[in-house]
């Protein structure tokens, strides 16, 4: 005959294992992963479907600039001791071909413009660079006045002297 298995010791501690706790670390990882994945892949499809930026375009090639060759002035200075002229000619550096056109249509209101302007300075004022450099913003500042009230002014970027004697 076959015995009979003992019978628990009630005195004796129960052990009772708990069932194994599984990690969660694998799951946190594969999250991670799929996180950063579709992350990158909703900032490459955002980048692809964005218009293309300036910086990343071809550049426009500049345009070539657009100058005005002005006749010379001569004009008297003002002076207090002795006569004093003012022989100059200068080029008027311009925002188009447009502008080219506009001040050719009103040359004349230019050149009197620029007439009053240029005798109205004495010879000291525009014998150093300072003075000429004033001289130069004077002059932008006449022609770019409006011909027309409650009109666009003209768009003139520079003036380059290529005469300028003061006798």
């Amino acid at each position: 005959m076959a015995k009979a298995p003992p019978k628990p010791d009630p005195k004796a501690e129960v052990k009772t294992e708990a069932p194994a706790v599984k990690s969660k670390k694998p799951l946190f990882l594969i999250l991670g992963i799929a996180v950063l994945v579709l992350g990158g892949g909703g900032a490459g499809a955002w980048y692809f479907t964005q218009p293309k930026s300036t910086h990343a375009a071809k550049a426009e090639p500049p345009k070539p600039p657009v100058f005005i060759n002005m006749e010379s002035f001569t004009v008297n200075l003002q002076s207090e001791d002795s006569d004093k002229f003012l022989q100059t000619a200068f080029t008027l550096q311009v925002k188009d071909d447009a502008q080219v056109e506009l001040i050719k249509l009103h040359l004349p209101e230019v050149r009197s413009r620029l007439l009053m302007l240029l005798s109205s300075h004495k010879a000291d004022e525009l014998l150093s660079p300072e003075g000429k450099n004033k001289l130069v913003k004077e002059i932008i500042a006449q022609v770019n006045k409006p011909f027309e009230p409650k009109s666009a002014p003209q768009i003139v970027t520079g003036v380059f002297f290529t005469s300028f004697v003061i006798q």
